[in-house]
């Protein structure tokens, strides 16, 4: 199984993830932050994978800090489950309407760092806790530069920042789920150079 248990731990926020690709069974996750944790569900459960957080930050100040360290040991679990990426499809993208709200989310585990963040949400904050909508940016940036991947999120439109945030972590499951799988056509790394 394609799976991993990571931990970082600074003077700013404590954290433990494990990620398992191949396994549907649903974890628990505590980022400090009720949205934030809705977001990460959302992600297990439309991709069909099981993630464990736990993070003790300094959230008193505000979730920047907890937000990017949770994407980096994410990032840093994508890429670790995924190895040398031997018979991944490797590409992966999904459209999703959210009510009134359309994300479109594409991933290349290319072992190369491309990020594309075409998003304006409608509002400042989100969620209950108010949280900084800006900081969802730091968040798949961090993620993406730490799984090594061409990550590019769009927003086609939404008047709703949960409608529109919930359409990207869904659309951005579905799309890793697509690039994880194996590969119809690919027995070896799914690169004419041989290695990614």
């Amino acid at each position: 199984m394609r799976q991993i248990s990571l931990s970082r731990n600074t003077r700013e926020t404590k954290i433990a993830l494990s990620l398992n690709l191949d396994d549907a069974t649903r974890g628990v996750i505590d980022t400090g932050s009720a949205f934030l944790d809705h977001m990460l569900d959302l992600f297990q459960v439309h991709g069909g994978f099981s993630m464990n957080l736990k993070c003790i930050g300094d959230k008193q100040i505000d979730m920047h800090h907890s937000i990017e360290d949770i994407g980096i040991v994410f990032g840093q679990a994508l890429s670790d489950c995924l190895g040398d990426k031997k018979g991944i499809e490797r590409y992966g993208f999904y459209f999703v309407p959210m009510d009134e709200a359309l994300a479109r989310v594409c991933v290349d585990f290319s072992n190369r760092i491309g990020i594309v963040w075409n998003v304006k949400l409608p509002s400042s904050t989100v969620g209950a806790d108010s949280m900084d909508a800006s900081l969802f940016e730091h968040f798949f940036k961090s993620v993406g530069e730490n799984a090594r991947m061409n990550l590019h999120v769009e927003l086609f439109y939404g008047n709703d920042n949960h409608h529109c945030l919930e359409a990207i972590f869904k659309a951005f499951a579905r799309a890793v789920a697509m690039a994880v799988s194996p590969s119809r056509n690919i027995q070896g790394v799914p690169s004419s150079k041989g290695v990614l």
